[in-house]
């Protein structure tokens, strides 16, 4: 007899098997920063570390204003705050292109999200062929390429030296950099997502895709990390042979953060792909707990006791027509005496239903974990496609059948 009083679970089965999925992003917490607005319903965030980037960004881009346009004095701290503002609003373009397809292909974005290295556009479902998810990671270096066009159109219209011609210097080549950059051909970039599109095709297989493109993604990341400093002791960044020992500090970290960002995405861009290779094992048939009907006015022993003679786990509070009406809550049970049970109803401990805790015994996968992040509770009433009563699914069991999919996909 477990704590509760109910039978434990006898269930040996695996519930997680089968299916296909890969690397979208799967941040869910609620938050994400500071709330700027939104865009077609998608909340916009801006991250606290962005403030940080910003505030470096105006310094290193002061200083730099303090040799182009000496007069400018103390000025050039507002001028560089005003590129720093404007180059982020250039990264959430990107991100909103990456939305806009998103939406168009009918898949749902939670939330975008400025953070300290760019931006992110968090889409819940996967793409359904590798057309399209060729297309959604391409908008987003597609647009950032057209900014940094127009931005050196607009070079040509005003004088060199000036204010206005730094800052649309500045903002086309920051463009051009992030549209490179993302082109590259390694996960978690779009250059990636873009390759593992063009495998997916050739293979067939969305996870074959990832795979390559996780493991390019890493050898980049290794690149990044060696290359970068070799380059800069070279002059090829700073354009200087000798390059100062700050300098070289200042590019081997800035290497060392980049590298580390490629290299983590990459490993968790593979691992929720097999995470979501194993979610359609997460099905409420499998995990719902048998349950028993009872009326409310049941002494809590009795029912247990019922329970028990049923190898059941769950208690179902019924009416006098047999229809369900509460879940008695498993952790209501716990906290009860258990000398105290012949004198307490079920009704004192049960949970009344609403239409949210209602699920449908054919859920399986995604849409499990959808419906249950939907309406928060502690059990769930599952039905059959009929409407009979099938058992009671808790929050407990997905959450251990979640955690063992999550182990079984963290190697790398």
């Amino acid at each position: 007899m477990s704590e509760s009083g109910l039978p434990p679970s006898q269930d040996t089965r695996d519930p997680v098997q089968g299916g296909d999925g890969d690397s979208q992003s799967t941040k869910r917490g609620p938050g994400g920063g500071v709330l700027m607005g939104r865009f077609y319903g998608v909340p916009i965030y801006v991250a606290p570390s962005w403030f940080l980037v910003a505030a470096l960004i105006t310094w290193v881009f002061g200083g730099q204003l303090d040799t182009v346009l000496p007069r400018l004095g103390g000025l050039r701290y507002l001028v560089s705050l005003f590129f720093a503002v404007a180059f982020y609003a250039s990264v959430l373009i990107h991100e909103l292109a990456h939305t806009v397809a998103a939406l168009r292909f009918k898949l749902p974005v939670r939330r975008i999200q400025l953070q300290f290295f760019g931006g992110v556009s968090e889409i819940e479902k996967e793409s359904d062929t590798p057309g399209r998810e060729f297309m959604l990671a391409f908008v987003g270096p597609l647009l950032s390429l057209v900014l940094a066009v127009l931005f050196f159109g607009g070079m040509q219209l005003v004088e060199r030296g000036t204010v206005p011609g730094v800052l649309l210097a500045g903002l086309m080549v920051s463009n051009l950099i992030v549209a490179i950059f993302n082109f590259l051909p390694g996960l978690p970039l779009d250059g990636g997502r873009m390759l593992r599109a063009v495998v997916w095709k050739i293979s067939g297989r969305p996870m074959t895709g990832t795979i390559a493109a996780a493991w390019v993604g890493r050898g980049l990341a290794l690149a990044v990390l060696i290359g970068l400093p070799l380059l800069s002791y070279a002059g090829g960044i700073n354009g200087d042979t000798t390059a100062s020992s700050a300098d070289s500090l200042t590019d081997a970290l800035l290497a060392a953060i980049l590298a580390a960002i490629i290299w983590t995405g990459a490993g968790n861009s593979l691992r929720m792909a097999r995470l979501r290779e194993r979610l359609p094992g997460l099905r409420a048939r499998t995990l719902t707990r048998r349950a028993v009907p009872v009326a409310s006015d049941t002494p809590l022993s009795e029912a247990l006791r019922r329970a028990h003679e049923a190898g059941a786990r769950a208690l179902v509070v019924v009416d006098g027509k047999g229809d369900p009406t509460a879940l008695v809550r498993e952790s209501a049970i716990v906290s009860v005496p258990e000398h105290r049970r012949p004198w307490v109803a079920v009704s004192g401990l049960a949970q009344e239903l609403n239409p949210g805790m209602r699920v449908s015994a054919e859920l399986a996968g995604e849409d499990l974990l959808d419906r249950l992040r939907a309406n928060p509770s502690t059990e769930y009433l599952v039905i059959e496609p009929t409407g009979e009563i099938y058992g009671v699914l808790s929050t407990t069991d997905v959450e251990r059948a979640f955690l063992a999919a999550m182990g079984r996909g963290s190697s790398f």
